[in-house]
């Protein structure tokens, strides 16, 4: 089932959610409004290698804002860390972001129940689309498990700012086994 809004703030105040900076206002019928941190990771190779590091570059939202170009991937982060150890956070768009064309989560919408740190969004617009830091332009909505808990405790726990993938790490891992 989902959180409705207040219950969002109820799990929160109780200490089994966390979203940290929060704000009253930024809760919704059944989400919590995410915000644009300041810095974007741009890949920099024209094709991307799911068995190698891709390289990246980190990028400050200037003042006047940041222009998305289409068949691109930026990465870009929530100002809120967030997680539990209790629910299941997914994160989507906010409509008005759609509306602009713009894909916040584009495929890996799912938050590992135990996964906690700034989310990171993966961008792709389907028009030139500017962005500013601050902007809510994404949306997390919490769910309850049902079953046994198997704690996340995977390569991107603790996350701060955008992360480039790490898909090319699960090679190595299962190459060690």
């Amino acid at each position: 089932m989902i959180l409705t809004g207040p219950e969002i703030a109820r799990e929160r105040e109780a200490g089994r959610l966390i979203l940290d900076p929060f704000d009253p206002g930024q809760v919704q019928p059944n989400s919590y409004n995410l915000t644009l941190g300041p810095t974007l990771a741009c890949y920099t190779g024209e094709v991307l290698d799911t068995r190698r590091e891709n390289p990246c570059t980190l990028v400050t939202i200037p003042e006047e804002g940041f222009v998305l170009e289409p068949d691109r991937i930026y990465l870009g982060s929530s100002v809120e860390v967030l997680g539990s150890n209790h629910l299941v956070p997914v994160i989507r768009a906010r409509s008005g972001a759609a509306r602009l064309g713009l894909f916040v989560h584009v495929t890996a919408d799912l938050i590992d129940v135990g996964s906690i740190g700034q989310s990171t969004f993966q961008f792709h617009a389907v028009q030139p689309v500017r962005v500013h830091a601050g902007d809510r332009l994404a949306q997390v909505t919490f769910w309850t498990t049902q079953g046994d808990i198997t704690l996340y405790d995977g390569k991107y726990q603790g996350s701060r700012g955008p992360q480039p993938s790490q898909i090319h790490r699960d090679i190595t891992a299962a190459a060690a086994r």
